[in-house]
């Protein structure tokens, strides 16, 4: 698993006029599991651009500006059992750029129904909730992508 490179990808912090950041749950997993838009960079894209697309595929949200990201790339290993299965094997985890928006939209504008659906649900999250709602190999990702990006959330709302 170590040989294996990580894919490179980005993920969204949707954050609403309240301060409460989109989580999704997963449409593929029994158990109850939400996690941020997230996706990969394809080629020629930046991430800025990866972010602005996975977010629009994953919620049909168009109504958002980048107001932050992370300085570092923040990277997750996928658990044994699943090295094999996803993406093809081919990648040991995720490297990724998160980024923090400012929806400037209502909730009828999302939309979560696209043509390759990835939540079956959706809510408003605060913040600190996030790393409690994730799948447990995604928790300590989620931590520093909430220590990093914590004061951004809380101005984005107001930006």
């Amino acid at each position: 698993m170590g040989s294996l490179p990580y894919r490179h990808g980005v993920g969204v912090l949707l954050v609403n006029r309240d301060g409460l950041v989109f989580v999704g749950r997963r449409i593929d997993t029994p158990e109850p599991a939400w996690q941020l838009p997230q996706g990969g960079i394809d080629d020629g894209e930046t991430p800025e651009e990866a972010a602005v697309r996975e977010l629009r595929e994953e919620t049909g949200v168009t109504r958002a500006a980048i107001v932050a990201g992370t300085e570092e790339w923040l990277t997750y290993d996928l658990p044994p059992a699943l090295v094999g299965k996803v993406w093809g094997g081919r990648y040991r985890g995720q490297r990724q750029k998160w980024f923090v928006m400012r929806f400037d939209g209502t909730d009828a504008d999302v939309r979560i129904d696209g043509p390759h659906p990835e939540f079956s649900a959706w809510k408003w999250a605060e913040v600190d909730r996030l790393p409690g709602l994730v799948v447990p190999f995604k928790r300590d990702l989620y931590l520093r992508i909430v220590a990093a990006l914590r004061d951004a959330v809380g101005t984005a709302h107001g930006a």
